[in-house]
């Protein structure tokens, strides 16, 4: 499969505005789904759950076989199959609250094309920019790749070991209801989240994958709840390996100095499959 690097970064610089309604009733299905309390008082969004909002409304004609919607339009026309969240930097200014009419302008900042182990791969980074009336409220990078399927008989990667030094930790044990809840919550058609026979038969996973995106809300709510009533400044993450819904994952934190933490997921086998730090203001 043929890339056209210089067609692909005609997509630099491409700009979107799109406006949403921060509402009470996301937030609190998605409290339900992580297996949260609920609290009919909250009016502050989480950190990440951002992601509820501005929601992606493709067609059922638009889409693709595999879920998602088809190639092109905002994104570049990348020729790979596999499209995955490879990870996002974030940094925070205000916090969003129930009520808030909020834009959010997203611009194409680049798109890479490399070499790998398995093949071509194309990164593209997304900037966007979440304002309420108050002014800025968060700025995220997201990275996502784009690759290609493996070949038959590939080797198994060599994976990252996960630390064995967390001084905080929760387990996780995803299922397919789970899956299904987060995905129709983010309104993600892609079906290696939920469909079984998709997923191991046409994609040649084991189980249904666990999306990106919720693994990284796992690990920011667990390094905010560690810092409880303190301004969250930054948070980034990166995927490493996918989680499966086959076997518990835990998700971890320690501590970086008086204003920081590092933070991961480490799967039953005990490799690294994300890793992520997250900062407050002092």
């Amino acid at each position: 499969m043929t890339m056209n690097a210089e067609e692909l970064r005609t997509w630099v610089g491409r700009s979107q505005t799109e406006h949403d309604l921060i509402t009470a009733a996301p937030l609190r299905m998605l409290r339900a789904t992580l297996d949260l309390p609920h609290d009919g008082a909250a009016l502050d969004v989480p950190a990440l759950w951002h992601w509820l909002y501005f929601l992606t409304s493709a067609r059922q004609s638009e889409l693709g076989e595999d879920g998602h919607p088809q190639r092109g339009g905002f994104l570049p026309p990348v020729p790979l199959p596999r499209r995955m969240w490879a990870g996002g930097q974030l940094e925070f200014f205000d916090t969003l609250k129930v009520g808030d009419a909020v834009c959010r302008t997203s611009t194409i900042d680049d798109v890479t094309l490399k070499s790998g182990r398995t093949g071509d791969l194309c990164f593209v980074k997304v900037r966007h920019e979440v304002s309420s009336a108050r002014g800025l409220a968060l700025r995220e990078f997201h990275d996502i790749v784009y690759r290609p399927n493996p070949q038959p008989g590939a080797a198994t990667p060599a994976y990252e070991a996960a630390p064995v030094d967390a001084q905080w930790t929760e387990t996780v044990t995803p299922d397919d209801v789970l899956l299904f809840r987060y995905s129709a919550l983010t309104f993600n058609g892609h079906r290696i989240h939920y469909d079984r026979r998709y997923v191991t038969q046409v994609e040649g996973y084991p189980g249904l994958i666990v999306h990106g995106p919720l693994m990284a809300t796992l690990l920011a709510g667990l390094g905010t709840r560690m810092n409880a009533g303190r301004q969250l400044a930054t948070f980034s993450f990166r995927a490493i390996k996918p989680v499966f819904d086959l076997h518990a994952f835990s998700v971890c934190a320690k501590p970086e100095g008086a204003n920081a933490a590092t933070l991961w997921i480490r799967d039953h086998e005990g490799h690294a499959n994300m890793r992520a730090t997250i900062s407050f203001r002092p």
